[in-house]
């Protein structure tokens, strides 16, 4: 199916905050005041509220699913209530809790969510997304050879989205403290993502959560068979598969 060039996943895990690392900003809203997304008034269906963009990706072998959407990057959306319709995917977002510092910016941010019970990522998945007054839909297309069965392994993971060059990387550790991106740089079918070392005095949560990471690559030879290399921070040279086709 034709991929889209404009910008705009939880199981038994915590949904994390993802995209852009938890530090304050310059300039930052009052608490629970995130940034307004971008948006059309009304949907196809007639129906009311606001229609938002939506992207969505594989992830952790078809186990997970990034959800994207825009607003405040340190006030990601989390994944609410996810039911599996027929062949569609209903997933209910909700705001983060209410005394959650937000910035004023308006970027794509990724929401992880649990897949669940029937989905099979190898065929053509139709997501239809709710937020606050808001909706939006998306179809993520199937990739041959995933298999959700099992337990995770814990491994980092990436897959593309439908915006040209974007792609989330899914990765484990403390909710509190996600990697953020210091760089990219993209050669042959290989993207280098570099993590920013995080600051010696930050203090993070002892749990265990997938954490989501949107990544912007440029210049890629061959986007369908592409591997990420992820390096900095707690990442030593880690090469993964990016899922599915750019």
């Amino acid at each position: 199916m034709p991929r889209r060039s404009s910008s705009a996943l939880a199981g038994s895990f915590l949904v994390l905050l993802v995209a852009g690392a938890l530090t304050a900003c310059a300039s930052t809203a009052g608490p629970g005041s995130p940034a307004t997304p971008s948006s059309t008034a009304g949907d196809s269906s007639g129906g009311a509220g606001t229609e938002i963009e939506v992207d969505a990706a594989w992830l952790d072998n078809g186990r997970m699913i990034g959800i994207v959407t825009e607003g405040s990057s340190t006030c990601v959306p989390m994944a609410g209530e996810v039911v599996l319709n027929g062949h569609v995917l209903e997933v209910e977002l909700v705001d983060p809790p209410a005394d959650t510092a937000c910035t004023r910016d308006l970027v794509p941010r990724a929401t992880i969510v649990g897949a669940p019970e029937g989905v099979d990522p190898t065929q053509e998945l139709e997501i239809r997304v709710t937020y606050g007054e808001g909706h939006g839909d998306t179809d993520l297309d199937g990739v041959d050879g995933l298999d959700p069965s099992g337990q995770t392994d814990y491994l980092p993971s990436a897959g593309w989205t439908d915006d040209d060059g974007e792609f989330i990387v899914l990765t484990w550790g403390s909710s509190s403290c996600v990697p953020a991106v210091e760089g990219v740089t993209a050669a042959g079918s290989e993207v280098t993502v570099t993590f920013a070392t995080p600051p010696a005095d930050q203090v993070c949560t002892a749990d265990m959560a997938p954490r989501g990471t949107l990544v912007q690559a440029e210049g890629l030879d061959d986007d369908s068979e592409a591997f990420a290399i992820l390096t900095g921070a707690e990442f030593d040279n880690i090469r993964i598969p990016i899922i599915g086709n750019d």
